[in-house]
């Protein structure tokens, strides 16, 4: 299969990766960025209403598309094409930015799991190398060249859980739970939908099945320099990149590898598949790693977050 090993080295870094401004700009807009919600970090899954195996949720005035793009444009080997839908369930996928511990502007993806509530990686809401939750967090869902639908839509998050702080100094176990669930200052997901998930036994998930779908608002795409995308303008990350047909290849050590197209930014975004006609998220990106010599992106799965809810119910 064609560029399944060639990646690039553009991984996540809670301190070079620098937003756009979103978060600063967006909050001069709607309220002042000191007055932003403080964030509370807290155990007890009952704060987030969260059920195992969640269903995904259709609002009654979106539509269905299984198109992220109107427009297929395909730049070399790069398999990704530009999410522009505002249909669902692209509408629950959303960017978000945060400012760290250390004052540091950073930016993930995020996608809706309930009204108020977006799965994200843990080291998109805590600092690996310090242990310290972010300062502050937003969520502009559905972003599209720099645009949402209405400004007033952009989220803030007041509670965070994380599946780890990365007591191992960022080890491979501690990727094991890099997953965290965010809940928001507004039921955003009445409008925008959001998904379910399905904790599927690594044996049903992992061969080259071209079956699933990975949204994420990696870095370096779109790049509106490159021919086809000279009319991305908001420039690279503000737009989210969508890899259609890519696959889990291996399961190692409590971790999902994927080939799906990505970079940075594109941490915590959502490996989707479509079950009976509803859109589930299957696994969720978490960034990459050698295993025997070859550069695989990793993935964290959701039963991890099931055994979490249930453990504490």
């Amino acid at each position: 299969m064609e560029n399944v090993w060639k990646y690039q080295r553009l991984i996540f870094s809670w301190v070079t990766i620098m937003s756009v401004g979103i978060l600063t700009s967006v909050s001069a807009q709607t309220q002042p960025q000191k007055d932003l919600p403080s964030l509370t970090t807290v155990k007890n899954p009952a704060e987030f209403s969260l059920e195992s195996d969640r269903q995904p949720f259709l609002p009654a005035k979106l539509t269905t598309s299984d198109k992220p793009s109107e427009d297929r444009a395909i730049i070399g080997s790069d398999n990704r094409i530009p999410m522009t839908s505002r249909k669902y369930p692209w509408s629950a996928v959303g960017k978000i930015e945060g400012v760290g511990d250390d004052g540091g502007n950073y930016s993930c993806t995020g996608t809706l799991i309930s009204e108020d509530i977006v799965l994200t990686n843990a080291h998109c809401v805590v600092n690996p190398a310090t242990g310290k939750v972010s300062k502050a967090i937003a969520f502009l869902p559905n972003l599209v060249n720099g645009v949402i639908r209405d400004k007033n839509d952009i989220a803030y998050a007041t509670k965070v859980y994380y599946g780890t702080d990365f007591p191992n100094k960022e080890s491979l176990q501690d990727f094991v739970d890099d997953w965290a669930i965010v809940k928001l200052d507004k039921p955003i997901g009445k409008k925008y939908g959001y998904l379910g998930w399905k904790s599927l036994p690594a044996s049903s998930l992992v061969g080259d099945t071209r079956r699933l779908v990975l949204v994420g608002y990696s870095g370096d795409f779109p790049n509106p320099q490159q021919q086809g995308y000279e009319a991305f303008s908001a420039g690279k990350s503000n737009t989210a990149g969508v890899h259609v047909g890519c696959s889990i290849l291996r399961q190692k050590d409590n971790l999902l590898y994927h080939n799906c197209d990505t970079t940075g930014g594109a941490s915590g975004g959502a490996i989707i598949s479509k079950i009976d006609g509803k859109y589930y998220i299957l696994a969720l990106h978490s960034g990459w790693n050698q295993v025997n010599g070859l550069i695989l992106n990793r993935a964290v799965e959701m039963s991890r977050l099931d055994e979490w809810l249930n453990r504490n119910r």
